[in-house]
């Protein structure tokens, strides 16, 4: 049995119907099971990583773990909810970050108000849980660019900032993919023991913003356009939002650093599931419908 957490989002989802089709009995954590719909033969659990009280049953008779963790929101929770994962499951697969530092590189500590800094408190706390670990640390991911999804309907521009930041981003599915491949010992990336392993996943070409709205505008048949914003002006848009201040600058440094630095292409994905990743190309075909 492995347990999906995060299991009504792009790359949980993604999971739980590639689990399935794999013919893996798979359950899914949902903090409100009669708001969802899942497909026939998903075992439909409640629960919430914020409250470990709640996932002790939803643990039960569970292998294994594909762990979707609420960035920042749940952090205050960690200790106890990885605490009570390891009191039932042998390994756990968890969806982390490209740019966390591992432990032995010498880099300063992130600041736990970051998103970076989320991820590491995970990692670490997994790694001293006794469970088997592996870590997936995908770079951009695609569905990010959703959004954009209400100026591209409503005025057909994307306002945001650095065009020329480049990145290689990932379709969910990859992401879902890599960590059925893990968890099932499919793939070709069998026979070379996943624990202990930090993968770094990526799509298979780096695109700058501006085509990557050239992108969704041929997916969608009209042309988008792109006007940079400031980076004053986009921090500012960030705070309005809501972001925590630590996780807005972070996200504005890192636009910035993809300019000079882009995010570099991993044949990991491939190597893992036994195909090439998606182009993004083809992921804004996927989400056309999103744009419109």
């Amino acid at each position: 049995m492995i347990l999906v957490t995060g299991a009504t989002g792009k790359v949980g989802g993604q999971a739980v119907s590639q689990l399935l089709d794999a013919g893996v009995a798979v359950r899914a954590l949902t903090r409100d099971p009669a708001s969802t719909i899942f497909p026939k033969g998903v075992e439909v659990v409640r629960g919430d990583l914020a409250d470990p009280a709640t996932l002790d049953d939803a643990l039960d008779g569970v292998e294994s773990v594909f762990l979707v963790w609420p960035t920042l929101s749940a952090d205050h929770a960690a200790p106890a909810t990885i605490e009570t994962i390891a009191k039932h499951a042998r390994r756990i697969v968890y969806l982390s970050a490209h740019g966390v530092p591992d432990p032995a590189a010498g880099v300063p500590e992130e600041d736990p108000n970051s998103i970076l800094g989320s991820h590491a408190l995970l990692e670490r706390l997994i790694e001293r849980s006794g469970l088997e670990w592996t870590f997936l640390r995908p770079g951009g991911f695609a569905a990010n660019t959703l959004m954009w999804a209400s100026q591209i309907r409503d005025t057909g521009t994307v306002r945001w900032l650095h065009g020329a930041a480049s990145r290689a981003l990932i379709h969910e599915r990859d992401i879902a993919a890599a960590g059925v491949s893990v968890l099932t010992g499919t793939g070709t990336g069998t026979g070379t023991g996943h624990a202990g392993a930090r993968y770094v996943l990526s799509g298979p070409e780096v695109l700058t913003q501006v085509e990557q709205v050239t992108a969704i505008g041929q997916a969608i048949g009209r042309p988008v356009r792109w006007e940079d914003l400031s980076p004053e002006t986009a921090l500012r848009e960030l705070l309005d939002q809501g972001w925590p201040p630590a996780a807005a600058e972070e996200m504005v440094d890192a636009y910035a650093g993809m300019v000079t630095s882009p995010e570099s292409v991993t044949s990991t994905v491939e190597e893992l599931t036994g195909r090439p990743a998606t182009p993004f190309r083809q992921w804004a075909a996927d989400h056309a419908d999103d744009f419109r």
